[in-house]
């Protein structure tokens, strides 16, 4: 298989993990000796940034490069050489990203004011109880449905687990509306992504 461009999330130390502890470094290639076997050796990452954040380690996010030896799956690929094109810290964006696919079920739930507050505005001073609110209400939901999925999808909106928040978004639309509604979360991260690297990592018009 030829190079493939990827993404792949780590910790915010930016380092290997599973005891390997190799620094991550913009324009340095790692690599790795002997078999690929997907989920537990080699270097991995995935196409979609969404695919990405359901095995993320942490909130920085690497622009990648694969190479050498290469091996894929529907959602992850692994390589025997992986180059770090660039990276940046994506809090920010994961917690706006989060915010926005709770958004998309809030007509579906009674969302408490402090909940709708939040979603809408990212007030820090109130996250935490924007969190405790929306749990409150989905565990007083009598039985499960989308009400209950847009309840969790606040909760793990506050709570800042962004792939939580969007499946569970994803979920609360429907099973009709599945494929579609994963593909806008796939397009609404990727521009997220692509302008807080635009702002802070990548020179005017870069595309890497």
């Amino acid at each position: 298989m030829n190079a493939v461009l990827g993404w792949h999330f780590s910790t915010a130390d930016q380092r290997l993990q599973y005891g390997d502890g190799r620094l991550i470094v913009p324009g340095e290639t790692l690599r790795h000796e002997g078999t690929l076997v997907l989920c537990s050796r080699g270097l991995h990452a995935s196409e979609r940034i969404l695919d990405a954040l359901k095995y993320a380690p942490g909130p920085y996010l690497w622009r990648v490069r694969l190479s050498g030896e290469i091996a894929a799956s529907d959602d992850k690929l692994v390589a025997s050489e992986r180059t770090a094109l660039w990276g940046v810290d994506a809090t920010p964006v994961l917690r706006d990203f989060a915010r926005r696919c709770a958004l998309d079920v809030i007509h579906l739930w009674d969302a408490p004011p402090v909940v709708r507050q939040y979603l809408r505005t990212g007030d820090e001073t109130i996250r935490a109880a924007a969190r405790d609110a929306a749990r409150a209400a989905w565990a007083a939901e009598d039985a499960a449905g989308d009400a209950e999925a847009a309840a969790w999808a606040a909760a793990w909106a506050a709570g800042d687990a962004a792939a939580a928040a969007a499946a569970w978004a994803a979920e609360a639309a429907g099973a009709a509306a599945w494929d579609a509604a994963r593909d806008r979360q796939q397009r609404r991260l990727t521009a997220l992504v692509w302008a807080e690297a635009r702002r802070n990592v990548l020179p005017s018009g870069g595309v890497l």
